[in-house]
């Protein structure tokens, strides 16, 4: 048996598994992603250097602040209706939306519970915006939250 051949049979092989790997999507994968990441990164950024402690619009001014400078497109505090049966029953204020494919909800509270999580799912209800992230400024950590309609 050479192994020097089986060496290279096997190499061959995981490099064609890496390659195909590499090229098939991921399951979880959606076409937001890449802007949903970016957001993250600038939520993160944003949170290191203020910590936690700050109201809602400080997070959110600067969260613009740092999303402008990585050249996203954001609208800040956009009035939405909301619509029922064709008739506008409300309406609310979008702290901040991004490229207009992610919606963000910040909160600068203790911890996050049900109901913050009920408020970003209805967004799309509202617009057609597909990916919600819901960042929570209050606790040492950020805490970061996605869904995907």
């Amino acid at each position: 048996m050479n192994t020097d051949k089986n060496l290279r049979l096997h190499t061959h092989a995981a490099a064609a598994l890496a390659a195909t790997l590499a090229t098939a999507p991921a399951v979880n994968e959606y076409p937001e992603q890449e802007l949903a990441g970016a957001v993250f990164q600038a939520a993160f950024a944003v949170h290191d250097r203020l910590g936690a402690g700050f109201l809602e619009r400080v997070y959110s001014n600067a969260l613009a602040i740092e999303l402008d400078g990585k050249g996203l497109k954001l609208v800040q505090n956009e009035q939405l209706q909301v619509e029922y049966r064709g008739t506008v029953v409300g309406d609310y204020i979008a702290e901040i939306i991004v490229g207009n494919q992610v919606i963000l909800e910040l909160k600068a509270c203790a911890s996050l519970d049900p109901n913050h999580n009920a408020q970003l799912m209805n967004y799309p209800r509202a617009t057609n915006i597909r990916v919600g992230l819901l960042l929570n400024s209050g606790r040492p950590k950020l805490e970061c939250r996605r869904f995907v309609c």
